[in-house]
């Protein structure tokens, strides 16, 4: 049984005492600890040893008491058990020399026997769980399809994703190919993270607000409504779409079982369009945790007020940056563990 219930009853819509509080990327680069982890080793190495993974997902746990862990991985793990090069350039970020251009191309991408090429993850979530010693939740995540798509066919990070779009808009035939066997492997994927122990999902659609309204629904959310319609009864999907908030009325009237939203959406609008019928997730700008910590407490207790004690996790509006004093972290969290009602 685990022993903090917050996060998985605030999940379920229950009341709450306070808001349950972890933060996007908290197993990450701010951090000193982590910091030594990567001076001696590389970042799928880090992430293919189950060791060093639960190690990394464990570290904020131990620091600051957030009320879930989530496992520290990528969203490109999946492409490269699906036969796609992927690679992590110093300075560069995420680089795939081999883009998906054509219907070969497509061709040659592979739906994986997950615990043959992804088994090492499954192996760190049990590694965490140990560590955790069920303490807090644990979260699995995934990149959304279209997230996926835009790395495999721009072989880069963009501003803009435009030939992941012009793919999509020239070639939609083979756009939609290729979402459908990224569809497919998550699925399986996310399944075997929840057989191997992980507690909810999160579904991370990074790039979804590249998109217009129209072209959201076509090329992303007809996806990770796959997705979510797939686990809903085998764990709690949490859809976080960043820039998406043209699409919260429909994606509240999803099974997920809450959505993260980010800090371009006020919590009263963010309640409006989603008719407070579903919980919702964030919404701190990561960047105002370089305000100082009386700051911070002072906005995260109005932002809890704004959205209500209940149906509420308390999160940034995307993940952490490496660049934040540790004092301001725990000043966030710590906001919330004292929240109290007026």
């Amino acid at each position: 049984m685990i022993k903090n219930r917050l996060f998985l009853d605030a999940l379920e819509g229950k009341s709450v005492p306070r808001p349950p509080v972890w933060m996007m990327r908290q197993a990450g680069r701010y951090l000193p600890e982590f910091q030594a982890i990567k001076a001696k080793y590389d970042f799928f190495t880090r992430c293919r040893i189950p060791e060093l993974a639960s190690e990394l997902t464990v570290q904020p746990i131990r620091r600051f008491g957030m009320d879930a862990a989530i496992l520290f991985s990528d969203i490109l793990v999946v492409p490269q058990a699906m036969n796609i090069d992927v690679e992590m350039k110093a300075g560069i970020g995420p680089w795939l020399p081999n883009p998906i251009r054509t219907q070969q191309d497509i061709d040659n991408v592979i739906i994986p026997d997950i615990n043959d090429s992804l088994g090492y993850v499954m192996d760190a979530v049990k590694a965490t769980k140990e560590l955790l010693n069920d303490e807090v939740p644990l979260i699995g995540f995934a990149g959304s399809p279209w997230t996926i798509l835009c790395y495999c066919v721009q072989g880069q990070g963009s501003k803009t994703f435009d030939q992941a779009k012009a793919f999509c808009f020239t070639h939609p035939q083979l756009a939609h190919q290729l979402l459908q066997k990224i569809t497919d492997t998550t699925i399986a994927y996310l399944r075997a993270k929840v057989k191997a122990g992980v507690n909810a999902l999160q579904i991370f659609d990074s790039w979804g607000g590249m998109l217009s309204p129209d072209d959201y629904q076509t090329f992303s959310w007809q996806y990770i409504l796959q997705i979510i319609n797939a686990l809903k009864d085998e764990a709690p999907v949490i859809a976080f779409a960043k820039g998406c908030w043209f699409a919260l009325d429909e994606m509240a009237n999803s099974p997920a079982a809450a959505l993260g939203i980010d800090w371009t959406v006020r919590p009263q609008l963010a309640r409006q369009l989603t008719h407070n019928k579903i919980t919702l997730q964030g919404n701190f700008d990561p960047a105002r945790l370089l305000s100082s910590p009386a700051t911070i407490t002072k906005m995260v207790t109005e932002m809890i007020d704004q959205f209500g004690k209940d149906k509420y996790i308390a999160n940034l509006g995307h993940g952490i940056l490496p660049n934040i004093p540790l004092e301001n972290v725990h000043a966030f969290v710590e906001a919330v563990k004292n929240y109290s009602e007026k």
